[in-house]
């Protein structure tokens, strides 16, 4: 794949990601007066107080949402240019105005498109999961608890990326129980765990795979060290059936990177016999990676 293929490819992701993201929000939730959580829920309630406690005159079919979700991102671009750098940056200033955009044009149905509760929740947390998770996966981010999560996770490995989010939402669940009902912050919350489900299905660097790799040519754990830029463990073995030598390698990787170690394999040792087991616990010294 060469380098632009691989840049469009993101691009598309980011903005893929983002349009079902916004969607999954204006056309699921919003319509039913539910909350999501983070820093889109954050812009929810401000837009809340604006237009249903000031009477803030609505644009049209603008919503204030979007504007209110870009501006609230503006203080923490700073913090992302100094952890992740500029390239992160200008990708995630580029998806959090999208997102903003997304979410201030689609339009928020006057009759929701799903009137039972329970299944607005569960499709909304589909597609605002599903896109999220797009958009991490292509290495930008939507801002908001994500942009401090990964950049906590960057500078303090044991960090969780989910653990701002849930702090977050706590207080606008709370803040939605004393303006609600109960009932409101129940589907809120199964909205919000649909959304991380399916942010962890896409968003496949959360996921850590063991690779043990047998192997009779030379050269293949340099090659993974250098191309994977992963360590490498190596023992010799042998056949118990053929009594022949075998190099054995292990390494643990992001299921992200599963396709390019299959690569760098194929092109030193195409018969290589691989086992992979997915979902592995690290404790130690594993790099957290995102994409470039």
């Amino acid at each position: 794949m060469n380098f632009s293929k691989k840049n469009l490819d993101k691009i598309i992701m980011i903005i893929v990601g983002n349009l079902s993201y916004a969607a999954g929000v204006n056309l699921m939730i919003n319509p039913i007066h539910l909350y999501s959580g983070g820093f889109t829920g954050i812009a929810q309630l401000i837009r809340t107080f604006l237009l249903d406690f000031l009477h803030v005159p609505q644009i049209g079919t603008l919503d204030y949402m979007g504007i209110i979700y870009f501006m609230i991102n503006v203080p923490f671009f700073i913090m992302a240019y100094r952890v992740m750098g500029r390239k992160f940056l200008i990708s995630t200033v580029i998806s959090i105005a999208m997102s903003s955009l997304f979410l201030a044009i689609i339009p928020v149905p006057a009759e929701p498109l799903v009137s039972d509760r329970m299944m607005a929740s569960l499709v909304g947390g589909l597609g605002s999961g599903f896109g999220a998770g797009l958009v991490l996966r292509a290495g930008s981010s939507q801002g908001g608890q994500d942009l401090i999560g990964v950049c906590l996770a960057k500078t303090h490995p044991d960090f969780k990326v989910g653990a701002i989010g849930i702090v977050i939402s706590i207080c606008i669940y709370t803040i939605c129980l004393f303006m609600y009902d109960v009932e409101t912050v129940l589907y809120s919350i199964i909205f919000a765990v649909m959304t991380g489900v399916f942010i962890d299905k896409v968003h496949v660097q959360n996921i850590k795979i063991n690779c043990m790799i047998f192997t009779k040519k030379e050269g293949l754990a340099e090659a993974i060290m250098k191309d994977v830029n992963r360590g490498v463990t190596t023992w010799e073995g042998e056949g118990a059936f053929t009594k022949e030598g075998s190099h054995i390698l292990v390494t643990v990787i992001s299921k992200y990177e599963e396709q390019h170690l299959r690569e760098v394999i194929a092109g030193i040792d195409p018969d290589a016999f691989m086992i992979i087991t997915d979902s592995v616990r690290v404790a130690g010294n594993f790099q957290k990676r995102f994409t470039d």
